[in-house]
């Protein structure tokens, strides 16, 4: 089969390669892949030895189901977060990872999901009950991020963002929230919530708008400046936590049933910034190291489903022994 494989860390980041067909373990499906999205995060992950096939967040066609009879059966369409291997003509998939997908919403819509949905999730997981509540969000610019508004917004949040630019801001607008400032310091009044992932001397600057008992969530330190922070001058019973969105756990497949039903609802919009056929991706991620994409950058595999479709499963010819096709 085809795949994109890393190099050695200079552009091109991926060279297309001919790898065998993955053979599943038992609670994995074999899956066509029709189109993935390529994430920020993952273009650091190419300046390391592993994983040679890179790839997280698919969508496409259940080809061969899992052996423990578990997730669904072949010719289901899904959407799926995976280790590595999602760059390819072919994935193998934990069956606790992926999620069914209806026939009405696009492969390509359903890529853009994965991360950044599962980590927009898990944020509101711990956000817990956002109605009528003040949010803050600083460094929203990010997929997850805006995901993050579009949700809180819906749960009745009053939410305020910093844009640093009106683009932007007209955007988050887009998403529900209610205001767009400048810079933090702006900020008017307190906030039950404070999600940051602008670090810096914006850490301090948001933990001076913190209400008693509410959360300062810190994502990342995307200034990559020190924090200059006092921990004993934060507002009585505020909590600070560093959410690192490395350390997310399996299994992924009932946050990616609930982002699904979000997006077949209309509750969730995910914004595609660039549609490209996968021969793309290593000029896609060019531009997306270079912030030259705003949304998700999707690939899609023209002819994927339909090798997908001629795999040869009869006897003898298991998923592992079908090198030549693709």
């Amino acid at each position: 089969m085809q795949s994109f494989t890393r190099t050695d860390g200079r552009d091109p980041l991926v060279v297309f390669t001919d790898r065998e067909v993955p053979n599943p373990e038992p609670n994995q499906a074999l899956v066509g892949v029709a189109a993935y999205s390529v994430n920020r995060s993952e273009i650091y992950a190419l300046q390391k030895p592993v994983p040679d096939i890179p790839g997280e967040d698919i969508a496409g066609q259940v080809i061969v189901g899992a052996v423990d009879g578990t997730g669904p059966r072949p010719g289901q369409r899904i959407v799926a977060h995976l280790p590595s291997g999602g760059w390819a003509r072919y994935a193998a998939v934990n069956t606790a990872d992926l999620a069914v997908l209806p026939d009405y919403i696009a492969y390509s819509v359903a890529a853009a999901l994965p991360l950044d949905g599962i980590t927009a999730i898990r944020l509101l997981r711990i956000a817990g009950r956002l109605i009528s509540r003040r949010v803050l969000i600083t460094g929203g610019s990010g997929r997850a991020a805006n995901y993050f508004i579009e949700l809180a917004a819906g749960a009745g949040a009053e939410v305020t963002v910093v844009s640093a630019t009106p683009e932007q801001g007209r955007r988050f607008i887009e998403l529900g929230a209610d205001m767009v400032i400048a810079d933090a310091s702006s900020a008017a009044g307190t906030f039950d919530l404070v999600l940051d992932s602008a670090g810096g001397t914006s850490v301090p600057a948001v933990l001076a708008h913190l209400a008693p008992n509410g959360t300062l969530i810190w994502l990342r330190n995307a200034s990559h400046e020190p924090v200059p922070l006092d921990l004993f001058t934060r507002p009585d019973n505020a909590k600070i936590r560093y959410f690192d969105r490395t350390d997310l756990t399996p299994p992924f497949g009932p946050d990616l049933t609930t982002l699904v039903a979000l997006v077949a609802t209309g509750r969730l919009h995910p914004e595609i910034g660039r549609l490209k056929d996968w021969a793309a991706t290593p000029s896609i991620l060019a531009e997306l190291r270079d912030r030259r994409i705003v949304g998700s950058a999707v690939l899609t595999l023209s002819q994927g489903l339909k090798h997908a479709l001629a795999l040869d499963l009869t006897p003898g010819s298991g998923p592992g022994r079908s090198a030549h096709l693709g």
